[in-house]
């Protein structure tokens, strides 16, 4: 296409557009003059003058544009809008709401716009910096980090969105409606698992470890009304006793810790605890079921088969026995036939008792000492009549009721000094019998050494010489045996002067050997 082509083609459009211009203005012009006639033609006038089409939710009272417009009174047109928008006018004038929240007054047109097609948004919303709290509510914890678009649904308004949780999270709702629609009675906004709810608030009060148990493990499925609080709906799966011991589990265990034992036996039964008892453990006892059996509190009872007596001492093992200490008795064998004293207080029953079948034991000394006897049964089996409890060795014996009484050193002689081989019964009571080997004499003054002898001192002697051939006179009487009686062997001794006094004999023997 050559040059003067294509300024032709340019001319003819310019001239298009200027006619197109013209026909509008004249058809202005000509509305102009008719405006006072009013009617359709003012009406004519108006939509002549709309910039553009209005959005879906005006489409109806687009060609009514008094609905909207006051003729040359903008201020007036608010009151228009509050006319249809009642609900936004309710809140401006209750102060709620975004609109009544606002703290400046301004015409509705500043922030809302028309005429600008029916898909246009007559208010033009920044999402990211829109301030939530100029609304009637406030969003905080995990609703701040919330898209607009899943609260706010696509076609509906933004003021109608409904605050409750339930509007937005009742598919969430793991309860099932079975706790109401207050879900920030127990959730928080900061994290939507954690729970504030107060549970001393409700008929069972958390306390030690329940406050650490997590909540599904009491509220199976989510499931929190009418959830059982009998201790076994939880722990039956955990209970040792296989039930054998109930369902009140609180009767003895608490929740400080489970292994803990609350039950006291002293203060919750008729049978108190004590001694080897407190260390027993429960089943050892309670082989049955707790409630339904009744044990008997005998000790037969549980001990029938630790019974090492066979019976034969009855049932009332605490006559001898005590709870301290199994093995310790405190049977009073004072108050049986045979009383203990001394050494027999202080020996094991086991020694006496050759089995645990006391009755019948018998009471006879020879019957335990027997093999200790070393008369060898010479004399008899009543062993008290000579020795005491106290000590074994030590005797209480009489022996002078006995033929031979012990006098002076006598009673210094060991028994077996005289009783050789502990035989006692007819032993000889002649001095010779024990003193033989002794006799300086050589038996030359005979076996009755009582004769010049006594018991209180071997030395000493009573015999008397004026009995004698030669009785003693003066001198004679003061002068030693052995000055005499050169050997022991008294018969033999001289009675002639000079047998003793030969030495001394100044007359050397010339007046004869009879000094007197």
């Amino acid at each position: 296409m050559n040059q003067p082509e294509e300024t032709a083609r340019a001319s003819l459009q310019d001239m298009r557009t200027v006619t197109a211009i013209t026909k509008k203005w004249l058809v202005l012009l000509a509305l102009l003059v008719l405006w006072p006639a009013g009617g359709i033609w003012a009406d004519s006038l108006e939509s002549v003058l709309m910039p553009g089409k209005v959005i879906k939710g005006h489409a109806k009272t687009e060609s009514q544009c008094n609905k909207c417009h006051v003729r040359f009174n903008r201020a007036g047109q608010d009151k228009l809008c509050s006319d249809c928008h009642k609900e936004v006018a309710r809140d401006i004038a209750q102060r709620q709401g975004y609109h009544g929240r606002a703290k400046y007054d301004k015409f509705c047109r500043e922030c809302h716009t028309e005429h600008k097609g029916r898909d246009a948004r007559v208010a033009v919303l920044d999402e990211k910096k829109f301030d939530h709290r100029q609304t009637d509510y406030l969003l905080k914890g995990k609703h701040v980090e919330t898209e607009c678009n899943k609260c706010h649904l696509p076609g509906k308004k933004y003021r109608n969105v409904q605050t409750t949780c339930i509007a937005c999270h009742k598919k969430d709702d793991e309860h099932k409606g079975k706790l109401g629609t207050k879900c920030a009675d127990c959730h928080a906004e900061n994290n939507w698992k954690e729970a504030r709810f107060d549970h001393d608030k409700t008929q069972f009060r958390l306390e030690d470890r329940h406050i650490k148990v997590a909540c599904k493990d009491c509220h199976r499925d989510n499931a929190f009304k009418n959830t059982p609080t009998a201790c076994v709906s939880c722990h039956r799966r955990d209970d040792k006793h296989k039930g054998r011991y109930g369902d009140k589990c609180q009767a003895c265990h608490d929740a400080k810790t489970w292994d803990g034992i609350l039950f006291d036996h002293d203060r919750d039964t008729k049978y108190s605890l004590r001694g080897k008892h407190r260390q027993t453990k429960c089943d050892s006892c309670h082989t049955g079921t707790l409630y339904r059996d009744k044990l008997q509190s005998a000790c037969i009872a549980c001990h029938k088969k630790d019974d090492k007596h066979k019976n034969t001492l009855g049932e009332k093992c605490g006559d001898c026995h005590v709870e301290r200490d199994w093995k310790e008795a405190r049977f009073d064998h004072g108050r049986s036939r045979f009383p203990l004293h001394g050494k027999h207080d202080e020996i094991e029953c086991k020694a006496c008792h050759k089995t645990a079948v006391f009755k019948d034991t018998p009471m006879t000394c020879l019957a335990c000492h027997k093999k200790d006897d070393k008369h060898k049964g010479t004399l008899g089996e009543l062993c008290g009549d000579c020795h005491g409890e106290r000590n074994w060795k030590e005797h209480r014996f009489d022996h002078d009721k006995t033929k031979f009484s012990l006098l002076g050193k006598h009673r210094e002689v060991k028994c077996d000094g005289c009783h050789k081989d502990m035989k006692y019964k007819n032993t000889p009571v002649a001095c010779i019998a024990c003193h033989r080997k002794d006799d300086v004499h050589k038996g030359q003054q005979g076996e009755k050494c009582e004769t010049c002898h006594d018991a209180s001192s071997w030395k000493r002697t009573n015999f008397n010489h004026g009995r004698s051939r030669f009785p003693l006179a003066g001198k004679h009487l003061v002068v030693e045996c052995k000055k005499c009686h050169l050997t022991a062997q008294f018969k033999d001794a001289k009675s002639e002067c000079v047998a003793c006094h030969d030495k001394e004999d100044v007359h050397k023997r010339r007046l004869g050997a009879q000094c007197e």
